[in-house]
Order: structure tokens, then sequence, then C-alpha cells
């Protein structure tokens, strides 16, 4: 089989890269500013139409991971002209590339679609994004939908790992440093989600595409925890001291976008239908830990 995964040098799609060619297909690593370390390296911007039709060509994919995102949710709030750009510009090209090519597509979403006034929302659950980086996101989806024929889209919640990827070092990552220098660090009390190990996420992304379902699937980790409570496990898992995670609220964060309370996931459909389940918290951190420690 082969692959075009865009933001293949990030978090999510590194991974993604990473078991797709062990598995032995062919990979096509798009990306537009850090060279992925896995698959044959596309360089190309999702916003340029004639840059995705030329990495589709080159790749003539099978399936399309189409992972690339401004995630940066106060610079999507303050730099909307560009978030618009890469969000729904870049998923628009993507899709129509996709459709032109007959490849499945997976477009990866975020639980920011909902608004957080419930949690543990389902698929079936209507999407009203509080950002406008859910609103990006929201529009995306609905373009893939409009656009592909075969597609699913993907939704995870606050994705972490055990490299760090594209420059940046993710919350967990960012977290253990801090605990490991004896450093403070404040954390929200009042924000429920559903963590997703990048590595959970992409063994459920290979399955979603090796069987082409199609549809919205939740593909975050299983348990509902705030991120306080997050932190508490991580620091229990890496024996580390859980004193120097200092409580706080959103209020007291200089944050531009707004953040949805309870942005929690459900997922119950990704249990049902898929071998590779979606992890509880604890499995997760186990194999995280595993990841980090030294061969």
């Amino acid at each position: 089989m082969r692959f075009l995964i865009t933001g293949a040098s990030g978090l999510y799609g590194s991974k993604l890269a990473e078991l797709a060619t062990r598995k032995g297909y062919v990979v096509f690593s798009g990306y537009s500013q850090d060279q992925p370390s896995h698959g044959v390296a596309l360089k190309f911007d999702v916003s340029n139409r004639e840059q995705v039709d030329g990495a589709f060509e080159k790749a003539s994919p099978e399936v399309v991971v189409h992972a690339a995102t401004l995630t940066d949710v106060d610079k999507c709030e303050t730099n909307k002209e560009l978030a618009w750009k890469i969000n729904v510009d870049g998923t628009r090209n993507v899709a129509q590339a996709a459709r032109k090519h007959q490849a499945f597509l997976v477009y990866v979403s975020t639980d920011y679609v909902f608004d957080g006034a419930k949690g543990l929302y389902k698929e079936t659950d209507a999407p009203n994004p509080i950002n406008y980086y859910g609103l990006t996101k929201l529009k995306a989806e609905e373009l893939v939908a409009s656009v592909v024929g075969e597609y699913c889209i993907a939704r995870p919640s606050v994705i972490y790992g055990a490299s760090p990827a594209a420059g940046k070092v993710n919350f967990v990552l960012w977290l253990l440093s801090k605990l490991r220098k004896n450093e403070q660090a404040r954390i929200v009390t009042d924000q429920w989600i559903s963590p997703t190990l990048n590595t959970s996420l992409a063994d459920m992304t290979l399955e979603v595409a090796e069987r082409k379902l199609t549809g919205i699937y939740h593909l975050s980790g299983v348990t509902r925890i705030s991120r306080y409570e997050f932190t508490e496990k991580i620091a229990e898992t890496f024996n580390l001291d859980p004193d120097l995670i200092v409580p706080s609220t959103s209020a007291e964060m200089a944050w531009a976008a707004k953040r949805p309370r309870d942005s929690s996931l459900d997922t119950s459909k990704a249990q049902q239908m898929l071998r590779n389940k979606p992890l509880q918290i604890h499995e997760a951190l186990e194999q995280l830990k595993h990841e980090l420690s030294p061969p």
C-alpha cells in the first residue's frame, strides 16, 4: 500500500510514517519545514494547490493521511488568515487531490470542534467550536465530507509522545523536563481531556486505513481526566515529585483563545470496531515509559 502523509515531521505524522514504513508500506512523508526521518521526504506547502498536485503525482497514493495543520490554538486566534489558509484551504487542496487520485483520505481533526459544555462527546454529537482553531478544523471536516468519496475523520485529544517533533516539545515531555529539574509547573484543574499517545493513534490510524473504515471515529485515549490529574499520573508513573505541580484555573491563564471546559471524547465506537483498541491512561503512560527507556 502506498501512503502519503502530510505533516509527517510532526508528533503524530512522524510516528505514523515510522510504523507504516516498519510494516513494509511505501510511505511518502510530506513536510514544509523540518525534514521527516521516515519515508520518502516530499517538501510541499498544503496551502499551495500546485505543490499539492505535484506531490500527489509523485506519490500516487492509495491512502492519504492529512495531519498537516496549524495546531497553536492562540496563534489561530490572533492570526486567523494564516489559520484559515493552512487548516481550511490546505485541507481543500488535499481533499480535491485525493478525489482526483481516488485515494482513501484520513483527516486528523480535534476534540476542539466541541464547545466543552458536557464532555465525553460521541461521533454523533453536534460540533460547536468556541475558538477559531476549532472552527477551522470543523470547516475542514465539512470539506472532506463534501469533496472526498471514501474518507475517515479521526478526532484525537491532546496528543503526546516520547520524542520531540518538528522542533516542538509536547506537553508530557515539557512536564517531565520541569519536574526532573525540580521546577514547578502550573496546571489547570478545570479542563477535562482524553490524552492520546501518538503511538496508539498511529496504530489505530493504520488499521482504519488498512480496513478502509469510513465516517467519523474518536481515536483518543479512553480515559476522561483533568489536565491536573493527568500531570499527577505522569509524576506517579515516572516517580517524580507531584508537589511541584501547582493547581491553577483557566481564568488565571493568559490565553488569547477560549478552551473548552470538557472536550473529552467517548471512544466506544473505536473500542467496538477496532482490533487496536484505544488505551486507558495507565496503559498509555506505561507504554510511554517503555519508549523513553534507554535500549
